[in-house]
């Protein structure tokens, strides 16, 4: 039974200045059987924003998207890893959609253009997302081998995804990414 331990990072960006909402994960470095996504998760529309800005799931996780504004919305994606169409609607949608291919979605409204959101969907069950001070934790992550990554909405779109070698023991680790974003 190998055991498990946390993983800290530190994501900054080129100037040193922490990064919000950046996605940090860990892939193993062997192919193994990794744990299902377990329930689904909830993007919610209100004050004609998407709440909250970034969402990080596992390949599979379906999100539903309740309106709880007082106006109609309509939420689309055109991005490769997902297109999706959810016409004008309040309340709740009529069914979740399901995420079955890793990469970076982009949602919109068609109706309200400020609106927009980021999904950034993984092949792992090892990920996190930092806070207003740059910081994530990954907890429960068994001994091995890892490619950590790190990935934020402000990177150019054809940037290849940060990434490092982590040998992950029984003991809680660090790490840090810097990342060269650009303004959104």
């Amino acid at each position: 039974m190998s055991h498990a331990a946390a993983l800290t990072v530190q994501v900054s960006d080129a100037g040193g200045q922490a990064l919000q909402d950046a996605v940090v994960y860990a892939e193993p470095a062997v192919a193994q059987t990794l744990p299902k996504p377990q329930k689904p998760v909830e993007i919610e529309q209100k004050g004609r924003k998407f709440i909250p800005l970034v969402t990080v799931i596992q390949t599979g996780t379906s999100i539903a998207f309740p309106n709880n504004d007082t106006v109609r919305h309509h939420v689309y994606s055109f991005s490769p890893a997902k297109v999706f169409d959810l016409k004008l609607y309040i309340g709740q949608p009529e069914n979740p959609v399901t995420f079955d291919k890793a990469g970076t979605v982009v949602i919109g409204c068609n109706i309200h253009d400020q609106m927009v959101g980021y999904i950034h969907i993984v092949p792992t069950p090892y990920f996190a997302k930092t806070d207003a001070a740059g910081k994530a934790r990954i907890e429960g992550l068994p001994a091995g081998r890892y490619q950590i990554k790190a990935w934020h909405y402000g990177l150019p779109a054809q940037a290849q995804i940060p990434e490092q070698p982590l040998t992950m023991t029984a003991s809680d680790s660090t790490a840090s990414f810097k990342l060269d974003t650009k303004a959104r």
